[in-house]
């Protein structure tokens, strides 16, 4: 019995089986596939999970070395913040109570000339304090508000700044047919609106920029490439002023290559750098050998004419941009040649250089032929400045005797101002024998050479005499110049006499040199920014040895004519 239920269990395993039952074959069937698909998805399975947790232990893995990147980071980031935590706590340590306290005199001086603008004279170029109106000297481009975007910035006079962007956003417009000068609407405008740009990065300003730019730029369109100095904003008509027999000025026509490099370099179009460094290049021809030329220029020829050599008015800022291009530049291969050109320059104004007697005052005379003129303006009191800022390009020795130069300069300008009633420096003073210094052109108009060399040379030196003669010379300004309504120039710094104007460059260059005198050196820093002749602030970008711009940093977040 036991055999035989035993027998009728092997039968199922017997194929002959089921061949008699189809019914059963079918079933079997569908149980083997059925079997075979669960086994062969499990496996599938099981491999595609092995393969997600492969995947996973690679994420893992990747993850891993990020989070160890970021530690490293975070802790190179840690470090830099607690230097720089540090740093700025060694600028507020050297950042004494009487430097704040003048700084804030300075910053409300700033807001009463801002203030009364805005109250007699909004949207005209500039103030006059005792009339109580605007007058449009520059076209009507707003001068003042577009030369003050940078000083307002830079003092955080936040809401002026806000109002003054949006007079720009929505009411400086270029397309007006007025004559202006190339050189003015450079330094004041595209240096101002670029300056603003760097500061703030809003892309108003730089839009606002190539818009004047473009209408400059026939001004470059002669036989020569040296430019015109007046130009139409609305036909692009450009001319030469009636006064210069059709000559260029040199100041004028070597005092665009900050502004025109520099908004090629935020732009990328190379259009801008092109015109003012041919002008560079052109000039080069006929350079001196002690670098020293005539203010003016043929357009046609581009030879110089026989006319008088100054580092006053209508030649001086042409001098400063060969150092301020070279700076700009970041010192590279590519911009070598205009500090040659500098150097070269400042040999020769060494030849004209004079003490006077009895007191031992150094000045720079001028030239005309062989003869010297002594005479020196104001106006040259840029140079102790740019002579500081330039020395430190030179050997120890060659630096040590320039930079001499310029404090003994210093001394002399700051005397211009000791050497009157009023403790104001008039325009130009003629050094005659047996006599130190005497006025010539007695009117004083809140010019700010002599405070800008001051504030490079306390820079350099942190020495606080040169903070104790701007002092004095903002204190001059304050009791002279101040009234009601802004400030004013003086017709005479003998006796006082007042004139009517309030000049746009009072808040783009004095009160701002004045503030930084005062302000530790890491505001505006010399090693990140490059001042151009009307203290506009430009940040330094480097250049590649074949002359071109590099593509500058994402931010992340800061009249001369006489």
């Amino acid at each position: 019995m036991a055999r035989s239920r035993s027998s009728s269990r092997w039968r199922y395993l017997s194929f002959s089986y089921y061949l008699k039952r189809p019914k059963r074959l079918a079933l079997l069937f569908i149980v083997f596939v059925s079997v075979s698909l669960v086994v062969w998805d499990r496996q599938t399975v099981t491999r595609e999970h092995e393969i997600e947790i492969s995947k996973l232990n690679e994420e893992l893995t990747r993850l891993q070395e990020q989070l160890r990147d970021m530690k490293n980071s975070l802790s190179d980031e840690t470090s830099k913040l607690k230097t720089k935590k540090y740093n700025q706590k060694i600028d507020d340590t050297d950042d004494d109570l009487v430097d704040k306290q003048r700084r804030e005199k300075v910053k409300e001086a700033m807001l009463h000339a801002w203030t009364s603008y805005e109250k007699y004279a909004w949207g005209n170029d500039e103030l006059q304090p005792i009339s109580k109106k605007g007058v449009d000297n520059f076209g009507g481009l707003g001068a003042t508000i577009v030369d003050s975007l940078d000083t307002l910035y830079i003092m955080g006079l936040d809401e002026q700044f806000k109002k003054a962007r949006d007079w720009v956003a929505n009411s400086l417009n270029f397309n007006i047919n007025v004559d202006t000068s190339v050189f003015e609407t450079t330094i004041r405008v595209v240096g101002g609106l670029l300056s603003a740009y760097d500061l703030s990065g809003d892309k108003i300003f730089l839009e606002k920029a190539k818009d004047i730019a473009d209408r400059l730029l026939p001004a470059w369109d002669t036989p020569s490439g040296i430019p015109y100095n007046r130009i139409n904003l609305a036909s692009g008509n450009p001319h030469n002023p009636g006064w210069t027999g059709g000559e260029s000025i040199l100041a004028d026509s070597g005092t665009e290559q900050l502004e025109f490099i520099a908004l090629s370099q935020r732009t990328g179009d190379p259009k801008y750098q092109q015109k003012v460094e041919n002008v560079i290049q052109q000039i080069h021809k006929i350079f001196p050998n002690d670098g020293l030329l005539p203010i003016y220029i043929n357009p046609h020829t581009g030879g110089s004419s026989y006319s008088t050599v100054t580092f006053g008015a209508m030649g001086d800022s042409f001098y400063e941009y060969l150092l301020k291009v070279w700076i700009q530049g970041n010192k590279t291969e590519a911009v070598k040649h205009y500090r040659e050109m500098w150097e070269t320059s400042m040999e020769g104004l060494q030849s004209l250089v004079r003490k006077s007697k009895p007191s031992s005052f150094t000045y720079i005379c001028e030239k005309t032929g062989d003869s010297l003129n002594d005479k020196m303006d104001e106006l040259a009191c840029f140079v102790p400045g740019m002579l500081s800022l330039g020395s430190f390009g030179y050997e120890p020795d060659k630096q040590a005797k320039i930079f001499s130069l310029a404090t003994e300069l210093a001394w002399t300008c700051y005397n211009f101002y000791q050497s009157t009633p009023t403790k104001l420096a008039g325009e130009n003073y003629f050094f005659h024998m047996g006599q130190d210094m005497n006025v010539g052109t007695s009117w004083n108009i809140l010019r700010p050479e002599t405070v800008e060399s001051l504030m490079y040379l306390w820079r350099f030196t942190g020495n606080k005499t040169y903070q104790e003669w701007g002092w004095n010379i903002f204190q001059a300004f304050e009791k002279n110049s101040r009234t009601e309504s802004g400030y004013v120039g003086l017709k005479d710094v003998n006796n006082g006499d007042k004139d009517d104007t309030m000049q746009s460059f009072f808040l783009a260059e004095t009160l701002k040199y004045l503030y930084l005198l005062f302000s530790p050196p890491s505001v505006i820093s010399l090693d990140e920014w490059v001042f151009n002749t009307e203290a506009h602030p430009l940040r330094i970008i480097p250049r590649d040895d074949n002359g071109k711009s590099r593509k500058p940093p994402d931010r992340i977040f800061g009249r001369k004519q006489g």
